[in-house]
């Protein structure tokens, strides 16, 4: 045992992308009819069909890669610019300086070391719960992990601060628009109702995050070796230290950080007023390297340099998103993602509507295996969860909350192009990262299963 090695984060995904095409071979092809109301597509739960199966052979499966990547393009790009926009920043030394101010006061404030990780968590879980804040918390790794390695933690806080913060606010949003609102348009409730109960599954399970982590970090700060990267650690500081001159916060490091406070509350307010995605967020941090560039005062040449190496470090990121892009690919040209759903659906039906909810959520989380999509997810199941839960007496708000926490399961799970690209960016074997979010994601399951229990018993609508 002492000399097995887990397979990297590309050989398991590619492990995985082989046995969904397996699977293609052995479950039969289904679809549901879909139509168009009020601009959305829906699915009509009593069409469901088999249709002829399309196993995907080998040629499928070499080709699925490729694919992958001209599906998830818009993200990749999206990787690639802003890893070159931060590149820039990080040339300017304004983030060295500005980790280096927080170290000092984390190290002489008993406030600062109580209030951080707490704050930072809520914020980003804030954001998720509001304006569907995910891929957006990719670009705070690069800040987050050589802040967390410098206050001595690990990656591991690093990662989690931004990543998991923003996930478990996506997943237990209550004015999310991309899950909460688009599900509950679909199920013909009131968009947006029902934000009380909401609020208190939200202040749940940021808690929770809260303290698991606040826990881990203690812990990891009393005896570092117990982090499951403390060795890459060990590289990334000797890597730091080698490269990083530590630089003395000036009044052009300030410009400099204001620009980017600025660009991230500009992206808030288009996300939030106007609708941007990633295309408008890509191109504001693209505008954002431009006036780092000048401030920081950067010849052109310097520019271009950094930016290119910037965005030649997120390669191995943009490889991995790709290829979990590729899992969706596969499982739906086999069209057996409706199948799935079609066989599962039935599970639900209990003697008691808790119950019923529970199986729900369940169902939920290993659709949310395939498809990550809040909005892509919702179109696909509550067409059919809504009337479902009229069936087996579940009010459809207990329904789409039963959906958004499945998405709970949202920062572990590789398929996910989102979670693998964040640990690409880090520099973490997913393996690693799953065997230490394992009692995390044990917490999550536990306390979803408890927070459906109240909406059933006081019938929430």
């Amino acid at each position: 045992m002492k000399n097995f090695r887990l397979p990297n984060t590309f050989v398991l995904l590619f492990a995985i992308l082989a046995l969904i095409a397996l699977a293609t071979w052995f479950i039969p092809g289904g679809k549901y009819e879909t139509h168009l109301v009020a601009g959305k597509t829906l699915v009509d739960p009593a069409s469901f069909h088999y249709v002829q199966s399309a196993p995907q052979g080998l040629v499928a499966l070499l080709k699925s890669p490729i694919r992958g990547f001209v599906e998830a393009a818009q993200i990749i790009g999206f990787v690639l610019i802003v890893g070159g926009a931060f590149a820039v920043l990080q040339k300017t030394e304004a983030i060295d300086s500005m980790i280096l101010a927080i170290v000092r006061a984390h190290a002489h404030s008993r406030f600062v070391r109580a209030a951080l990780i707490p704050l930072f968590v809520t914020m980003f879980s804030l954001g998720g719960a509001t304006f569907g804040m995910s891929e957006e918390a990719i670009p705070f790794v690069l800040i987050f992990v050589p802040l967390a390695l410098a206050l001595g933690y690990d990656s591991v806080v690093g990662v989690s601060i931004p990543f998991v913060g923003s996930q478990v606010g996506f997943a237990a949003a209550f004015l999310n628009p991309f899950n909460v609102g688009i599900a509950q348009g679909i199920a013909g409730v009131p968009v947006f109702s029902g934000v009380g109960y909401r609020l208190v599954v939200w202040c749940a399970c940021t808690a929770v995050t809260v303290a698991f982590l606040m826990w881990y970090a203690a812990r990891v700060k009393r005896h570092p070796a117990l982090s499951p990267t403390w060795q890459l650690d060990q590289v990334k500081r000797a890597e730091r230290t080698a490269d990083v001159a530590t630089p003395q916060f000036t009044r052009r490091h300030g410009a400099i950080l204001a620009l980017f406070a600025l660009t991230l509350g500009t992206m808030v307010v288009g996300v939030v007023g106007y609708g941007w995605f990633i295309d408008e967020i890509a191109a504001l941090f693209f505008a954002m390297a431009i006036l780092v560039a000048i401030a920081g005062r950067l010849s052109p040449d310097l520019f271009v340099a950094s930016f290119i190496q910037g965005a030649r470090d997120m390669v191995s990121t943009a490889l991995v998103i790709a290829i979990a892009r590729a899992t969706v690919v596969i499982a739906r040209d086999g069209q057996i993602i409706d199948t799935m759903l079609h066989h599962l659906t039935p599970l639900v039906q209990s003697e008691h509507a808790a119950f019923a909810a529970q199986k729900m959520f369940v169902i939920q989380s290993v659709i949310n295996f395939f498809i990550h999509s809040g909005s892509g997810q919702a179109a696909l199941t509550m067409p059919i969860m809504a009337p479902l839960a009229d069936l087996v007496g579940v009010s459809r708000q207990t329904a789409i909350l039963a959906f958004q926490l499945g998405e709970l399961s949202t920062p572990v799970i590789p398929t996910s192009g989102i979670t693998v690209g964040v640990l690409a960016l880090a520099r973490i074997p997913w393996i690693v990262w799953a065997k230490w979010m394992l009692p995390l994601q044990l917490a999550y399951l536990v306390l979803a299963l408890l927070l459906l229990v109240p909406p059933t018993l006081m019938g929430w609508q």
